[in-house]
């Protein structure tokens, strides 16, 4: 494995990354940022 994704998993492990994952799953539970996202796959797949 690399050595930035070790990094990264340390991180994600460690306490700043699990508050930062939480603030990310919050985020996503809010409808509007959910139908933001939906937007931009939908943008994004017309595209190809």
């Amino acid at each position: 494995m690399s050595a930035l994704m070790q990094k990264i998993k340390r991180f994600l492990r460690s306490p700043q990354g699990q508050q930062l994952v939480d603030r990310g799953r919050r985020e996503l539970a809010k409808p509007a940022t959910q139908q933001k996202l939906r937007g931009l796959a939908t943008k994004f797949g017309k595209r190809r």
